[in-house]
């Protein structure tokens, strides 16, 4: 199968946002080449090298490669609206982010060799108690860890990012034996997954991504899980009477900020609600939409550019 490969130029900051607009897109991989990952494998001595060249982590220009694989027939069409998808996401960053130059380029590529070098970028990552394993990797579970599998060939979402790995943080000092969990714009399904491998009695997922909604079933197939857990294709739960003890929406801040009056026909009194994927110059605004519809924030947690924060529905 004959495939054209693209390839944006951006920043460490940007190239989720970047992968997440390209897995609208293709089902066939996206892959996130980043020197910072690469010290991040030295400093956590995952993996270690005989020789790596010192130019390697000596350059500073920040750039990053986001990479999208998409099937030749498709890619007249699909290309235009991946560009016009990157330009309406850096306008509504409105410079708050530093991107990088998002230049675009193709290249034609053969076969389905990529496909190992693309799977070669994930390992298992550590967050809390929670072990998030591409579903090809042999891993030996160790004792008081939970296991989440991920089918990363589907789907955004993979526990890489801060946004992620901050509501997976959050989710473990929250979650009670037998709660209800909802996650809004649940991608790969990673949060749900995570809060029934840690007890929760079950979990609805929604998303209004096609491609995330099928990712997120399969993965909860994978993790064995699936009689737990409800996807549903839409941007809220319709069914009010459905309530959590706990809910997760890890997307952008203008979105959270849209959401904040629906939020809480489906959030328990009491209930904690973890929201993440915010922006340092975002952040006073989603604190100022969720109070006023009575959330008590309680915590607040910061990596790198982003932010997550939980609330309490009093």
């Amino acid at each position: 199968m004959k495939f054209t490969e693209l390839t944006v130029h951006t920043s460490t900051e940007g190239s989720e946002l970047v992968a997440d607009i390209m897995w609208r897109y293709t089902t066939h991989g996206v892959a996130i080449s980043d020197v910072k990952d690469v010290v991040a494998l030295q400093n956590d001595k995952v993996m270690y090298w005989d020789y790596m060249d010192d130019s390697l982590t000596a350059d500073k220009s920040g750039d990053v490669l986001v990479k999208a694989f998409v099937a030749e027939d498709v890619a007249p069409q699909t290309l235009p609206k991946i560009r016009q998808d990157i330009e309406e996401m850096a306008a509504n960053c409105g410079g708050a982010l530093p991107l990088g130059s998002l230049e675009m380029t193709t290249r034609p590529v053969e076969g389905d060799d990529w496909i190992e070098i693309w799977r070669k970028h994930f390992r298992p990552i550590h967050i809390g108690s929670i072990v998030v394993v591409p579903e090809w990797i042999k891993y030996d579970k160790k004792q008081g860890e939970q296991v989440v599998l991920l089918d990363n060939n589907m789907a955004f979402g993979t526990g890489e990012h801060e946004t992620t790995s901050m509501c997976v943080e959050l989710l473990q000092q929250y979650i009670t034996p037998d709660a209800v969990v909802i996650d809004v714009g649940c991608g790969s399904g990673i949060l749900g997954i995570s809060a029934i491998k840690l007890g929760a009695r079950f979990a609805y997922l929604t998303d209004i991504d096609s491609v995330a909604v099928k990712s997120a079933n399969h993965n909860c197939a994978l993790n064995g899980v699936s009689e737990k857990v409800t996807v549903a294709h839409s941007d809220l739960l319709d069914n009010s009477e459905i309530k959590a003890d706990i809910m997760l929406a890890n997307i952008t801040a203008d979105v959270l900020e849209r959401l904040a009056p629906s939020i809480p026909k489906n959030l328990k009194k009491g209930g904690a609600l973890i929201l993440s994927g915010i922006i340092d110059s975002k952040l006073d605004g989603v604190i100022r939409a969720y109070s006023a519809q009575g959330m008590t924030l309680e915590k607040k947690m910061k990596k790198g550019e982003w932010n997550a924060l939980a609330f309490k529905n009093v």
